[in-house]
């Protein structure tokens, strides 16, 4: 029977998200079988062939593996207890392709799913994709079971299909990639594949295959490539070697005539070089003192001082610097204090909220019973946690759930009465200079490029809401070199400078799609300094629930005008809704103040949804750079240490053809808090996206300080997410 398209279709869309939503909803019932090694492919396996191991959930993880067959870089992430991804940058020797360089260049993208895990004398058992978006040069599918026989010894057995049954898809010249090949999927033959797994000690593994893989590539030409030596047998061996506790070494054959290494690291986010920390202590709950020991105290005649609020408002906001906090503004009164304040150093907004309720018992007067903690973000306050000062008081030595569910969570209004600015805190002028490296990953011609060079960046807030923000920067090193576009019909080639820059009519693509991203190369390799940055940004709150904000001038380094911005938040709530409408004019390529012809009004509406285990679904849709009008759907995971790891796509009504290789835009988004790395508190961030292209369509504009991700810090789920480090 012949598959219909629509069928195609919608297995291309509903396979994958079955999978994840399949983990999400799946209940673990049996200890998890974790993996022993690293397949040449970059998740848990054999040697070449699948097993149904995990890693421990939300392992990151990297993979170089080098042979005669190919050298494949890898980045895998345990996204679920069950479900594993693999994003994956071959160089594969033996096919020639129009560089005629005896290799080609191909990236790929695996999903994994364990069906079941372990359990008595049931085997785990796992399906995975392999290279299910790319062009297909290791495309296949396979179902594996994976049985621990032994302490020290598993075995695994499955049915492959595509090259893991020795049966490799041709490959359409043609195909622009990066859409599923869903007409194949398990189909072609299959054949079986099982491996061997023998742990000596604990860091020797060693592993013995059965694998059908041929290492041939043919194309729909008719030619046919064979990718180093022919394999002389269907065994293949293995010895890997781990150490570190997060390192391991491997070295193996293929065949028997194929020899090949490769090396691999797992970093577990809940295991960080410094579990604990190295910020100091904070201050203890200073209970109060009984009633006849300090009448006034607990009376209240105090607030009739008129130096009473501004001393203890001083004294307060001193002691709260030195935790990196700023008291922003204060409002007391005999019985109720709340302060306004600005996290400036801790990755949890319950930490800094813990450590200003602790100072707080022990500036306050003891007739203050009501604690009223609001957090501000750009001057715009965004929640407000009231505790009573006795349950911070009987509850300091209890964990954190009990003050958790003593407090209160609510959504604080622009102004309150009383509120009385402390004084010195506007206008503030911050700055800093760094280093800065930007790096290009998995890039189709290139594959790493780098640029490292000095970041120096300033802010300047006016007042509460007003931020006047800039950055320079100066270039050191690096082969992220200044080329144009690729020149349509000659794969390889590209427009130098000079050639773009004197002809306005190359900035449209032949198809009639302007080049909004596709020239991002212009803008790299200044040798004078540059401008990537340079805005005036106004937050304000017009509504309890209800933000807004406007940012005009450089907004990126290619991009400059005003953008603006609404959302809707309420503190429990969720569900987010937010707007954004933009309109910009493409910079010159030195990042100065010159502009170039280019201009556009585009924008979204967006919904933010955050479910259970740290994730966050966002979907956005509107009208894009290269005006182009479509949607873009991103899946994003924070753990409770500030680690996040995302995926989004998007499609518009660009077609393939216009898009150009990749046929839509996607990538793979990774944000590692510095704080995880060097155990001190900071709320500075590591940031990387894994796009292998840089296309026109479906291209956001990249503003900082989007409403959304200032906001949630402070409301209902990430905060309590977080709540474990109230008492820290």
């Amino acid at each position: 029977m012949r598959r219909s398209p629509l069928l195609g279709r919608l297995m291309a869309t509903t396979l994958p998200v079955a999978l994840v939503l399949g983990s999400v909803s799946t209940t673990a019932v049996a200890d998890p079988m974790y993996a022993r090694n690293m397949s040449t492919f970059g998740l848990p396996g054999g040697i070449d062939t699948p097993t149904a191991e995990t890693l421990q959930d939300g392992t990151l993880g990297a993979t170089i593996s080098w042979s005669d067959y190919a050298r494949r870089s890898s980045v895998v992430f345990q996204a679920l207890p069950g479900l594993t991804a693999v994003l994956r940058y071959s160089r594969v020797d033996g096919i020639n392709d129009y560089r005629d360089d005896g290799y080609i260049t191909d990236r790929s993208l695996d999903l994994r799913y364990q069906v079941l895990d372990e359990q008595g004398w049931r085997p785990a058992l796992a399906v995975g994709l392999q290279d299910f978006l790319g062009t297909g040069v290791y495309s296949g599918e396979y179902i594996v079971a994976t049985k621990t026989v032994t302490p020290t010894v598993r075995v695994s057995a499955g049915l492959g299909w595509g090259v893991l049954a020795g049966k490799p898809r041709t490959i359409d010249i043609d195909d622009e990639g990066g859409t599923p090949n869903v007409d194949q999927w398990f189909r072609g033959g299959t054949r079986p594949f099982a491996s061997v797994s023998w742990q000596v000690n604990d860091r020797l593994n060693l592993v013995a295959e059965y694998s059908n893989m041929d290492y041939v590539a043919r194309y729909s030409n008719g030619q046919v490539f064979q990718q180093g030596e022919e394999p002389d047998s269907n065994l293949n061996l293995a010895a890997f070697y781990r150490f570190g506790g997060n390192y391991e070494v491997g070295v193996y054959t293929i065949g028997g005539n194929t020899f090949g290494a490769q090396f691999s690291i797992a970093l577990n986010p809940r295991e960080a070089p410094y579990p604990s920390g190295l910020e100091k202590a904070p201050a203890p709950v200073r209970p109060r003192a009984a009633p006849q020991a300090d009448p006034d105290g607990w009376s209240g005649t105090w607030a009739q001082d008129p130096t009473a609020q501004p001393a203890i408002q001083t004294a307060l906001g001193q002691a709260m610097a030195k935790e990196g906090q700023t008291l922003e503004s204060m409002a007391l009164s005999p019985g109720r204090a709340e302060v306004r304040l600005h996290n400036g150093r801790y990755i949890s907004q319950a930490e800094a909220i813990g450590r200003t309720a602790r100072l707080m018992t022990r500036a306050l007067p003891p007739s203050v019973e009501t604690f009223v903690i609001t957090s501000t973000a750009e001057g715009v306050p965004t929640s407000s946690v009231t505790l009573r000062r006795s349950d911070v008081e009987r509850l300091e030595n209890t964990e954190a759930g009990q003050i958790a569910s003593a407090s209160a969570l609510s959504d604080a209004p622009a102004g309150a009465p009383g509120l009385v600015r402390s004084e010195g805190v506007y206008p503030r002028f911050r700055w800093s200079i760094k280093p800065y490296v930007s790096l290009g990953i998995f890039s189709a011609e290139d594959g790493l490029t780098h640029e490292v060079g000095a970041e120096a960046r300033a802010s300047y807030e006016i007042a509460p809401g007003l931020v006047l923000t800039g950055a320079l920067r100066q270039r050191a090193f690096g082969n992220i070199d200044r080329r144009g576009p690729g020149i349509p019909g000659q794969r390889g080639e590209y427009y130098t400078p000079e050639e773009y820059e004197a002809n306005p009519a190359l900035e449209t693509t032949p198809e009639g799609v302007p080049r909004v991203r596709s020239d991002t190369r212009m803008y790299s390799d200044n040798s004078s300094p540059v401008i990537p940055e340079l805005t005036l940004a106004w937050y304000a709150k017009p509504a309890p629930t209800v933000y807004t904000r406007v940012t005009a001038g450089l907004l990126e380094r290619a991009y400059g005008g005003v953008s603006t911005e609404v959302l809707w938040k309420p503190v429990n709530s969720p569900l987010a809704l937010g707007a954004e409408v933009n309109h910009v004019k493409k910079r010159d390529f030195d990042q100065l103040f010159d502009f170039r012809d280019y201009e556009v009004t585009m924008g979204h509406v967006s919904a933010y949804y955050e479910f259970a285990r740290g994730f966050t679904a966002q979907l956005d849709v509107g009208k894009y750079l290269a005006g182009d009008k479509g949607a873009t759907i991103s899946l994003t995971r924070e753990f409770a240490n500030g680690w996040r790891v995302g995926a989004y796509a998007t499609k518009t009504d660009l077609s393939a053809e216009e898009f150009g290789e990749g046929s839509f835009d996607k990538g793979v988004t990774l944000s590692i808090p510095l704080g995880w790395a060097t155990g001190q508190p900071s709320r500075e961030r590591v940031d990387a996206n894994l796009r292998s292209l840089s296309r026109d369509g479906g291209a956001q504009l990249n503003v900082r300080d989007r409403l959304y991700d200032q906001v949630r810090d402070s409301h209902s789920v990430k905060l309590y997410e977080g709540w474990g480090r109230f008492w820290r």
